[in-house]
C-alpha cells in the first residue's frame, strides 16, 4: 500500500515522495484512515515508526480541505510534547511535511525568548507545537487563545504525566472547544493514561501496532554486570572497542551531573563528545544535537529529557550508563537505535544495586536481557550473581526467571 491509498491529497503524496517515504508504516497505514475520518483516536507504537507523521499527514489534510473561518485566534491545531526537543522535532517535521501554502507554524518551548514566539504568534500561526509549561505561560500572558482550536495532539502523554505536567494538561483541556478532535499518540500507555485519555476524548479508536512494552525487534539487548566504581571504566573500554569506535553511540545517565562528569571524563579520552541535559540552554541543547546528527559529535551523554526527542535514524548503540528508574524509561532509551528496520545495540551497565531495577524492566519487556560477565569490572560471578537472584526471587522481589550469565571474551 502508498500513501495515496490511505486518502492522502496528491500534494501530501508528492511532499512523501520527495521525502524518501514509499510506504506507510503500520502505526501511519491503520491511523491516518481513522483521523482523515474526523473520530478521535488513541496509537500506541514503538519509537520510531513513524507516529510523528500518523497526526501530521491527516491533520494538515484537514487545515487544507476546511479553510479557517476569519477569526481573531487562528490557532487550529494545538500539539502538546513534553520536552523541548521534542516539540522542536515535531516542528522540523512539520515544515517538512507541509506544503509551501500550508498555515504557519510556531513552537512554545521552555528556554526560549518570547519575542520571536510572539512574532510568530502575531503573523497568524494555524499550528502551535509546545510544551505545557511554557504554554501555560502565553496563556497567562494573553499572547495566545485556544478558543479556535479544531485538534488537540497529545504526543508521548505517558511522559508529560510522569513529569508532573497533569495539572498544567487539565487547565489547557478545560480552555479548548468540546468538539475538537482529540489524538493521543505514546510508545507506552498504563491503564491510568487511557483512563484519563478516554475521559477527555469522544468514543475513540484505539490502534496498537505492538505490544506495550515492546522494545523494537532490530534492538539487540545486552547487559554488563558491574561493580559500581567500575562503571565508567567499563564504559570506556566499550567505547575503545574495535567495533564501534567509529559509531554513533548515546549514553544516558540518570543525573545531569553524571552527564557533565563522563562528558569531561570521554573528552579528557579524545572522543568527540556532547551532553544534553535541563542545566544546558535552549541554544546548548540544539547546538549538542546538531553536532550529533552532523557526526560533529560521535558520543552525545544524556539524561532521560532527551529520550523522546533526539531522531537521528544513524545511532549505532544506546548505552544505558545508569539503569532508568522508570521501566518505561527503558523502552524510550533503547528505541533511539534500531530505527527505520536498521539494527541497533542497547546495552545496560547493571551494577549490584540495580539488580532488581533490571528484573522490573524485564517484567515489562517480557524477556530476559542476557547478561555478558567481564570479571575485570568486578562483574559478580555466575554463582554469586544467581545466588543473589534466587535470595531476591524468595523475598518475593523479583521474577524467578533463569540467570545464566556467560563469560565474554575481550
Amino acid at each position: 500500500m502508498n500513501f495515496t491509498e490511505l486518502g492522502l491529497q496528491p500534494v501530501l503524496t508528492e511532499r512523501c515522495d520527495q521525502l524518501g517515504y514509499k510506504e506507510p508504516t503500520p502505526i501511519q497505514h491503520q491511523a491516518i484512515p481513522i483521523i482523515l475520518t474526523g473520530s478521535d483516536l488513541i496509537g500506541c507504537a514503538e519509537t520510531g515508526t513513524g507516529k510523528t507523521a500518523a497526526f501530521l499527514l491527516p491533520t494538515i489534510q484537514r487545515l487544507f480541505e476546511k479553510p479557517a473561518a476569519r477569526e481573531a485566534s487562528p490557532v487550529r491545531v494545538l500539539i502538546l510534547a513534553p520536552t523541548r526537543e521534542l516539540a522542536l522535532q515535531i516542528e522540523t517535521n512539520y515544515h517538512e511535511l507541509a506544503p509551501k501554502r500550508a498555515p504557519r507554524c510556531v513552537a512554545l518551548i521552555g528556554g526560549a525568548g518570547f519575542a520571536k514566539q510572539l512574532d510568530g504568534l502575531r503573523r497568524g500561526a494555524g499550528v502551535c507545537i509546545a510544551t505545557p509549561g511554557r504554554l501555560l505561560d502565553h496563556l497567562e500572558r494573553r499572547t495566545i487563545s485556544l478558543s479556535n482550536v479544531e485538534v488537540l495532539v497529545l504526543d508521548e502523554a505517558d511522559r508529560m504525566l510522569d513529569m508532573g505536567f497533569l495539572p498544567a494538561i487539565t487547565r489547557v483541556l478545560a480552555l479548548l472547544p468540546k468538539s475538537r478532535q482529540t489524538l493521543l499518540f505514546s510508545a507506552t500507555m498504563s491503564k491510568e493514561i487511557e483512563k484519563i485519555a478516554r475521559t477527555t476524548m469522544r468514543e475513540p479508536r484505539f490502534v496498537e501496532v505492538s505490544p506495550r512494552g515492546n522494545a523494537a525487534a532490530t534492538v539487540e539487548q545486552k547487559a554488563y554486570p558491574v561493580a559500581s566504581n567500575s562503571k565508567t571504566a567499563l564504559l570506556l573500554d566499550l567505547l575503545e572497542r574495535e567495533h564501534i569506535e567509529s559509531d554513533r553511540v548515546l549514553v544516558f545517565t540518570r543525573t545531569r551531573r553524571d552527564a557533565e562528569r563522563i562528558a569531561h571524563i570521554l573528552e579528557a579520552r579524545e572522543h568527540k563528545v556532547n551532553r544534553i541535559h535541563a542545566d544546558r540552554s535552549q541554544p546548548q541543547r540544539e547546538a549538542a544535537l546538531r553536532e550529533f546528527k552532523n557526526g560533529q559529535a560521535r558520543v552525545l551523554v544524556a539524561t532521560d529529557i532527551a529520550a523522546r526527542g533526539i531522531d537521528v535514524d544513524s545511532i549505532s548503540h544506546v548505552i544505558n550508563y545508569d539503569v532508568p528508574a522508570a521501566p518505561e524509561d527503558y523502552i524510550h532509551r533503547i528505541g533511539r537505535t534500531g530505527r527505520a528496520g536498521r539494527a541497533g545495540q542497547a546495552i545496560t551497565l547493571v551494577a549490584p544495586i540495580d539488580e532488581p531495577s533490571m528484573r522490573s524492566i524485564e517484567r515489562l519487556t517480557g524477556r530476559d536481557v542476557e547478561r555478558i560477565l567481564l570479571p575485570a569490572f568486578g562483574g559478580a560471578s555466575p554463582a554469586t550473581t544467581t545466588a543473589n537472584r534466587a535470595s531476591l526471587s524468595r523475598a518475593g522481589s523479583v521474577s524467578r526467571r533463569s540467570f545464566r550469565p556467560r563469560r565474554a571474551s575481550r
